[in-house]
């Protein structure tokens, strides 16, 4: 597939994945430090080498409960076009994922049906919605007939690297990019096929500038709706765009996550929708053991971690600080005990996140030095260890039970046995731990030194 030719203004990603001017020097406070989504879900395209393998069971609900729910164990039986078929085993799959089973066959009928689906990132969703566009093309009509909206350029150029590899025996179809800075003369038509954008510019190309006719479209896919709808203005953008399309365009939405204001934007913009959902997974604290160490202060923590620091550094351990200044400080001194630490923060560019996560998961560093915001998503499968340098607690510094269990849930993972190390340095960090305590009804004992060789055996 060729794409337009991209004349980017010299532009680099901050601190958080968006896209700033080279000479924009944005500075961000820590309480400013929020979970980015687009951010977070474009490090964890940049991170992952392959699929995921989900434990989830997936959920489907289909609009007519009478017609025969197929799902399919194999690429063959979707009878798909043969240079596609080669495309998607030169990808390296080589059966239908637990969410490419139970969408591709509702994806590729006729006549074609809508979908909203959850699922994760490292699932497949996006070659399961690439496959479903490259279904649909006729390549022999040189006009937009697929239209995928993503939340930022840097994810729009992700899928598009999706298409191109899963394209590259079915050389005309062909991919333009409906990001700001790709300009077109006025009144051009575009003849690829193919188009995939964010909502603004797209929305532009559609309506103001008519360089696509919105009423020949498809196919039209919605990518990662809750990263969409936390940008401001997207949304609305969104529900612009697929107002404009036929009554018979095919419409897929695909989300992560579905809190209440996802589902809403989702049934506004997917009309008699099958939707696959993911059973929540009841996660258990059971393969970890948890203790607390009592200290006074700052100081005193960072003194039983050194103390600690043997046993604990025989596999990988992450440690979880609350701002980014204590986690920066943190990685300083442990390296000045002469401790090889990585550091996961907030002000590296995404692809310095990645570079660092990968170093780590190679093991060329056993130990990561991170905050919350930075880890989200993250799965590292060899870590076994997880230290609560701060405690999880939220703006109102409240327990914070979904970080503490999201925390220490990456240790007991694949059934092998975890540990938690929880660091109190006063009479409110005690407290907090004794409602994280009730909340799990599970007991956390007190580290003593005694406990090392525990921890040395778990570690092993």
């Amino acid at each position: 597939l060729s794409s337009l030719h991209l004349k980017e203004e010299k532009t680099k990603p901050d601190a958080n994945g968006a896209v700033v001017k080279a000479d924009d020097n944005i500075e961000k406070t820590e309480d400013e430090e929020k979970e980015d989504r687009a951010a977070q879900s474009l490090l964890n395209k940049l991170i992952r080498s392959n699929l995921v393998d989900t434990t989830n069971q997936v959920e489907v609900l289909q609009r007519d409960p009478t017609s025969p729910l197929y799902s399919v164990k194999s690429f063959e039986e979707l009878r798909l076009k043969p240079q596609l078929l080669q495309g998607v085993y030169a990808m390296g799959f080589n059966r239908p994922s637990k969410i490419q089973e139970n969408a591709l066959p509702m994806m590729l009928a006729e006549p074609p049906q809508n979908l909203i689906a959850q699922s994760q990132s490292g699932t497949g969703k996006t070659a399961a919605f690439v496959l479903a566009m490259l279904s649909r093309v006729e390549p022999g009509n040189k006009y937009p007939q697929c239209l995928c909206l993503s939340p930022t350029y840097e994810l729009a150029l992700q899928t598009g690297k999706v298409i191109e590899q899963m394209g590259r025996f079915y050389p005309e179809l062909k991919l333009a990019y409906a990001v700001r800075g790709n300009k077109l003369e006025r009144g051009q038509k575009i003849s690829e096929q193919i188009v995939i954008g964010t909502p603004g510019t797209v929305l532009d190309w559609c309506s103001k500038l008519k360089f696509i006719d919105p009423k020949k479209i498809k196919v039209f896919v919605l990518d990662e709706a809750d990263v969409m709808i936390a940008t401001q203005g997207h949304q609305d953008q969104s529900i612009r765009i697929q107002r404009m399309l036929p009554r018979d365009c095919q419409m897929l939405l695909f989300s992560a996550t579905f809190e209440d204001s996802v589902w809403k934007f989702a049934q506004k913009v997917v009309p008699d929708p099958n939707i696959i959902k993911l059973k929540r997974e009841e996660e258990t604290l059971d393969t970890i053991k948890q203790y607390y160490v009592l200290c006074n202060n700052r100081d005193e923590k960072f003194q039983a971690l050194c103390n600690i620091y043997g046993a604990i550094t025989i596999a990988q351990a992450m440690i979880f600080c609350h701002t980014r200044k204590t986690a920066g400080w943190l990685a300083a001194e442990l390296s000045k005990e002469g401790h090889q630490v990585a550091l996961l923060s907030g002000e590296m560019m995404v692809e310095q996140r990645a570079a660092v996560i990968e170093r780590f998961r190679e093991g060329k560093e056993k130990v990561l030095v991170t905050t919350n915001v930075c880890a989200r998503g993250i799965d590292v499968e060899q870590v076994s260890v997880v230290i609560n340098f701060d405690l999880p607690v939220d703006k109102d510094g409240n327990p914070d039970n979904e970080t503490y269990l999201h925390r220490i849930g990456r240790t007991g993972r694949f059934g092998k046995r975890g540990l938690a190390i929880n660091m109190v340095d006063s009479k409110h960090s005690m407290n907090i731990l004794n409602r994280i305590q009730e909340h799990f009804n599970k007991k956390i004992n007190k580290l003593d030194t005694d406990d090392l060789d525990e921890i040395e055996k778990i570690t092993n």
